[in-house]
């Protein structure tokens, strides 16, 4: 049986490299690459996009300064269908908006969920907003039962926490 690499938390290159087909080239220049790629086996397209890394401080004696890294993220008949005929944007990372496969340096291809920037930047904001209400209760000189549960429930309303502390 032959599996989908969506099924799969790790893909070997060699396997991408056997199975994936280039369909359509969509730009080629000499830092990245894009193009819609098929799966072989399972008839499932893939935006690929590769670029080239140029290390300044490259250290040791293999290399050359230089590393190529690929994404492949998953499409739909209909991204497809927009790709090829150039009505649908394919810029890396304004349009890579849902998971996709990245190679690391040991050759395997693993899913990256770029979501999680969203998730941490509302972190961010959270804890800056954690932060300032802290200094403002520190820089006050009432420290009494009354201004505690005051801030208390300032911090669980910025978490988000209900009564029940859920």
């Amino acid at each position: 049986m032959v599996m989908s690499f969506v099924e799969m938390r790790r893909i070997p290159s060699d396997w991408l490299q056997e199975r994936l087909e280039t369909v359509k080239p969509l730009k080629e220049e000499a830092l990245e690459m894009y193009e819609v790629a098929k799966d072989k086996l399972t008839g499932e397209h893939y935006l690929h996009y590769a670029y080239l890394h140029k290390q300044i401080a490259a250290i040791g004696p293999e290399s050359n300064g230089e590393e190529t890294f690929h994404h492949l993220m998953p499409l739909t008949s209909d991204d497809v269908l927009g790709l090829v005929f150039g009505e649908q944007s394919y810029e890396y990372p304004e349009n890579w908006s849902q998971s996709f496969l990245r190679n690391g340096p040991d050759g395997d291809y693993v899913w990256f969920d770029p979501s999680y920037t969203d998730q941490e930047a509302e972190s961010e904001e959270m804890g800056v907003n954690l932060q300032e209400q802290l200094l403002r209760f520190k820089q006050s000189s009432d420290r009494s039962e009354e201004a505690v549960r005051k801030l208390l429930e300032e911090l669980d309303r910025t978490l988000g926490k209900d009564d029940n502390g859920s």
